[in-house]
């Protein structure tokens, strides 16, 4: 009985298996199947290359550039902000933490990744914009909001894989490290972190992903403007708030653009994710 019930659940566990590759398969067949054509139409250099975005002109342009700089931007002032805070709390929860305060920190970081990307968003508008308008100047939609509104989203994913990561790592190798004569400090930051590298990389991969990703929030916050910005105080559109943007009204080869704007960003977080297994596999 036993044999039949490892056999039949090991043809569950394969089925599960082939019905996600298989979701991710026809996700990237129907992306480049309506994506590609439109950029074949448009010129796959003035599409990725071209500096207006502005489809209802005659003649229409479709140029991302500002886009793809946008999300570029943002991306990055999100990882600024929110992965070396996310590391350190997740260094702190896993190896300092007392367990009175871990009892009400971690339902609170759990807390923060249940909050839909609609409530981030009017919590950017309502507190972030101003305070960004007040205190440095221009309209408070910008880079500079949008960055620390994703630094702020991105925590929980960071946090949590991190804490898993370094919880994972054995106790030999702190014990080691505090025989040698090293401190409770040094033990954590150069035997038990290290050891815990590619798990607190794979929570960073995953927290970018969020951030280039998400669009709600940024649509209510970043200004949308599809121009090249002259520093973090001006407006931006991202790649992801042109697609919910437009896509609603969209027909032909404006809406085949959009879809080709899903291919690019698609590409982008395939070549975020092949760069990270490359630093990865260098580093070991």
């Amino acid at each position: 009985m036993k044999k039949y019930t490892e056999i039949a659940m090991r043809g569950v566990f394969f089925v599960a298996a082939i019905a996600s590759i298989l979701a991710v398969a026809l996700i990237c067949v129907f992306l480049f199947a309506n994506g590609i054509p439109a950029m074949a139409e448009i010129g796959v250099f003035d599409f990725i290359l071209g500096d207006k975005w502005a489809p209802n002109n005659v003649p229409a342009s479709y140029g991302i550039l500002p886009m793809i700089l946008g999300s570029i931007y943002v991306t990055a002032g999100a990882i600024i902000i929110g992965v070396p805070i996310g590391i350190l709390t997740a260094i702190f929860m896993a190896k300092f933490c007392p367990k009175k305060i871990y009892r009400f920190l971690k339902p609170a970081v759990d807390l923060l990744a249940g909050i839909p990307s609609i409530v981030y968003g009017f919590f950017g508008l309502v507190v972030l914009v101003p305070f960004i308008r007040n205190v440095f100047g221009g309209n408070g939609n910008s880079i500079l909001t949008a960055s620390i509104l994703l630094g702020v989203m991105i925590l929980p994913t960071i946090i949590g894989v991190s804490e898993a990561a370094i919880r994972a790592v054995p106790d030999s190798y702190y014990e080691g490290a505090l025989a040698l004569g090293a401190s409770h400090e040094r033990s954590v930051f150069f035997a038990t972190l290290p050891a815990a590298k590619s798990g607190i990389m794979a929570g960073v991969i995953l927290g970018i992903g969020r951030a280039i990703g998400e669009t709600m929030a940024v649509i209510m916050v970043a200004g949308n403007q599809a121009i090249f910005p002259d520093s973090i105080l001006d407006g931006v559109r991202t790649l992801t708030a042109n697609i919910v943007m437009e896509m609603g009204y969209a027909a032909d080869l404006h809406r085949e653009a959009l879809i080709a704007t899903a291919v690019v960003l698609f590409v982008f977080i395939l070549i975020i994710n092949l760069l990270f297994s490359l630093l990865n596999r260098r580093a070991k």
